[in-house]
């Protein structure tokens, strides 16, 4: 197997241009191939239409000459897709993927009678010659004499451990510690329809509960998503281990406006180790009492999933056989439709609503169980007590009942106990919020005591509401069934630090700090071995500065003012420019179309065919993304390929000395751009964008200033300081000396800055390590302007993991495209 994920995302463009033709599309159907390669993909293609199949075996693409017939018809290479094309619209298939430099073969026809042929030309024979029923139809049912093992595991016993050393065990444990490592090196913005990621609050902590994304550019509709898992319980009891990963899931979801449960929809993915002692009956228990009992109860189904049955590794080692069995493993993914993807509740503690109590829904009635926790594993203990779904009423009363509380705004702030219990999910909602707590738990440890009720991964949230509101929360719960489970635990504290009481008693005080350092630790030890280490250090020490305010804004110009467009006569039209592999066109158009501008889709093989011209264009601008597969100097790549081709050379240079036009270059675009200085009047000292210092792809919302510039996007927007969404790994603007380096000072458009408004140096404030938080530059005209941040994947307000409560649906970065609008109507 080979993965390429550049010939995937030409795939998925030949897909969506196929589809954007409606009633004209092309496909007939799809599939996708994987498990059994074209073995598998092809035959359900066509028997799906009642069809057979006639192929040629060498018309499929491959690399590997000395591949046997057997190899071609069921290796399982990735990024690719079977389709049926409708043959008289082959020829526009054929010059979609043209325009896409996708690579397709035809490689055989579906024929009347349902038989599957596989000519191989090469060898003169049929490899496969067989009734498409005798391969596809019903098979015979699998007898299978199994024998269920219960494990004999020693009970957990958790009263003597000091309490602050536990907790600060188990924020390391990686299942609970904090995963930034991870998270930071995905592009979670791409698309400009991601509306809630992982990362919460002013200090971008993950700790999210559900993503969210919009349906579109122009609506608050879109979908959640949450996912539960609870593998380690299945050691002790597989069917509870698969029901407690159903309830996590929707423990995550709850904390976006789903609505009702019915609505809800999962996604089951199941993996055993097939075949070994006790394994065959747990999985049985397992999808029976998940899909027999626990779903019908809830009112929910799973019209989707996969399996795999083969968790089972064996090796020699020093001439020993060794093997590693895995215990059942459910993963389970939630989806829901919501009606308002800015009203997600998140692990962040609200601040500005008034006097407020935190709130404990103790789907688990107490029973704080603590087998299978992380707290039993980070003491290398299992234990035989593991936490279940006693009553799926209880667990059904309560997402209604929290949904109509939501919706009517009586929740702040939500965050489920699944990894770590309470404790650590308190822990993380202070992270988020750079606040204390205060809980008296003393209702709680009738059973388990202390450590039972901080630790137990019982199902339940934590939620803040307003004190004005407790009463009415209390109420609806109550409703719903759930009385006894409903526990108003505490407030927040102005001190910093984590306390927590039991009858009046202080057992655990320790600082916020210190805790997040714990939490943080585990992550920062991955990205040390991994990136930078300097980057790596400098971003742990920034967890010491307690006064750090965190993401903010500052903005010269009233972004309500910033008004819609008045058209008068066509809009003018840019040029939405893209290479192979770019993937940020469709926000990119989305922004400028906002802004009163026809965007159209232009791709850079348009312009090397002779397609079209740049010639009826007032603007272009270049998209973002892994243009030749994101690797060094793609975006130089790109460039090379406008100068070392006359027809390309011609066009832009010709663009660019028109004095009507302009163009923005934003990431790859930026790095493409920068390398045409011989061709955009007035660049000559920009500089070459390299591999950014921390040595990784950085995806983050960081902070910039617009500065004072000729930049015809930035007029009246200077000294304005405001998040901006980054995501690349060759940021680091390079000189080519330093007089090109002076020479430069006026032409910078916008630099990183940190909290506090200074020029950022350190990381991950400065994400690049670009000298002066260099970021963004223009020529001394103003027309052209290259950026590294992706301003056009944060003109929504919705579309940041972070902005002021107040901002309303255009975000200030709106007024940049607007500008744009405005000087193309000014001459």
């Amino acid at each position: 197997q080979r993965g390429n994920p550049e010939i995937q995302r030409r795939c998925q463009e030949v897909i969506d241009r196929c589809w954007a033709l409606g009633g004209d599309n092309p496909i007939l159907s799809i599939h996708d191939v994987g498990a059994g390669g074209l073995s598998n993909a092809l035959p359900e293609l066509v028997h799906g239409s009642g069809r057979g199949g006639r192929f040629d075996l060498r018309r499929v693409p491959s690399e590997e000459p000395g591949m046997s017939p057997m190899q071609i018809w069921s290796n399982e290479a990735q990024e690719r897709y079977v389709l049926a094309v409708d043959a008289a619209r082959l020829a526009t298939f054929e010059a979609i993927c043209a325009r896409e430099r996708c690579p397709f073969a035809v490689v055989g026809t579906a024929t009347a009678e349902q038989r599957l042929l596989v000519e191989d030309p090469l060898f003169g024979n049929r490899p496969v010659d067989m009734d498409l029923g005798v391969l596809l139809g019903k098979p015979p049912r699998m007898h299978r004499d199994v024998q269920r093992q219960r494990p004999r595991l020693p009970a957990f016993r958790a009263g003597a451990l000091d309490l602050q050393a536990a907790l600060l065990r188990v924020l390391r444990f990686p299942a609970v510690a904090g995963k930034a490592f991870l998270i930071t090196i995905g592009d979670r913005s791409v698309g400009g329809l991601t509306a809630r990621d992982q990362l919460v609050g002013p200090w971008q902590v993950p700790v999210a509960d559900v993503a969210v994304t919009a349906m579109g550019f122009d609506t608050r509709l879109g979908e959640a998503m949450a996912m539960g898992e609870r593998t380690p319980l299945a050691l002790v009891d597989a069917a509870a281990s698969a029901r407690m990963a159903v309830g996590e899931a929707l423990t995550n979801l709850s904390a976006a406006g789903v609505g009702a449960l019915s609505g809800v929809k999962l996604s089951a993915n199941w993996m055993a180790a097939a075949g070994q002692p006790g394994e065959d009956a747990a999985l049985f228990d397992a999808v029976h009492a998940v899909g027999m009992a626990l779903c019908p109860a809830l009112g929910i189904s799973i019209p989707v999933g996969k399996d795999s049955l083969s968790m089972r590794t064996t090796w020699r080692d020093n001439g020993a056989d060794r093997d590693m069995t895995a215990p059942v493993s459910l993963i389970v993914s939630a989806f829901a439709r919501v009606d308002d993807v800015g009203a997600t509740l998140t692990p962040e503690l609200r601040l500005d609503a008034g006097e407020t109590r935190l709130v404990l829904v103790d789907l688990g009635a107490g029973r704080n169980r603590l087998g299978g926790s992380a707290l039993a594993q980070a003491h290398g203990a299992m234990g035989n007590e593991i936490p279940d779904v006693d009553e799926p009423a209880r667990l059904r009363g309560w997402f209604t009942a929290q949904q109509s509380l939501l919706r009517r705004g009586r929740l702040l702030a939500c965050h489920d106990r699944s990894d770590g219990g309470l404790v650590v999910a308190l822990a993380e909602m202070m992270f988020a919020t750079h606040v204390g707590v205060t809980v008296e738990l003393g209702a709680l440890t009738k059973r388990g005591g202390v450590a039972g009720a901080l630790f137990a991964e019982e199902l339940g949230v934590v939620l803040q509401v307003r004190s004005a509101d407790l009463k009415e929360v209390r109420a609806e719960f109550e409703a719903a069934g759930l009385g006894g489970c409903v526990h108003d635990i505490g407030a927040i504290n102005t001190d910093g630090h984590l306390r927590v009481r039991v009858r009046g008693e202080e057992v655990l005080a320790v600082s916020g700090v210190t805790l997040l350092k714990a939490w943080a630790e585990t992550s920062h030890a991955l990205q040390r071995l991994r990136d930078d280490p300097d980057c790596a250090d400098e971003e742990f020490e920034a967890i010491d500065d307690v006064a750090d305010p965190g993401l903010g804004a500052h903005l010269s110009f009233d972004p309500a003012a910033v008004r819609a467009p008045v058209f008068a006569g066509a809009r003018p039209r840019v040029a939405i420019l893209r290479e192979q592999g770019v993937n940020g066109q469709i926000e990119m158009a989305a922004a400028f179309h906002r802004a009163g501008f026809e965007a159209v889709d232009v791709h850079m093989s348009d312009l090397l065919a002779g397609r079209v011209s740049l010639r009826g264009f007032r603007g272009v601008a270049a998209c973002g993304g892994f243009s030749y597969g994101d690797v060094l100097g793609a975006g130089e790549g790109w460039a090379k390929s406008v100068l070392f081709n006359e027809r390309a050379r011609e066009e832009f240079s010709g663009f660019f000395t028109r004095g009507d036009t302009f163009a923005l270059g934003v990431c790859n675009g930026c790095q493409m751009m920068s390398n045409l200085h011989e061709l955009i009047p007035g660049s000559a000292v920009w500089p070459h964008f390299v591999r950014n210092r921390s040595e990784q792809f950085e995806a983050r919302l960081v902070m910039v200033e617009i500065t004072d510039s000729p930049s015809l996007f930035f007029r009246d927007m200077a000294g304005s300081r405001l998040p901006v969404v980054v995501s690349h790994g060759e940021g680091r603007a390079e000189f080519a000396d330093t007089a090109a380096a002076r020479a430069a000072g006026p032409l910078v458009a916008m630099r990183y800055v940190d909290s506090r408004g200074r020029v950022a140096r350190r990381y991950p404030a400065n994400p690049n390590g670009s000298p002066g938080g260099i970021t963004g530059l223009t020529t001394p005209d103003g027309r052209f302007t290259v950026l590294m941040p992706h301003p056009e994947r944060v003109f929504r307000t919705v579309q940041m993991s972070w902005h002021p409560r107040h901002w309303v649906e255009d975000s200030p970065w709106m007024k940049m495209f607007r500008n744009a609008f405005d000087w193309t109507r000014q001459g």
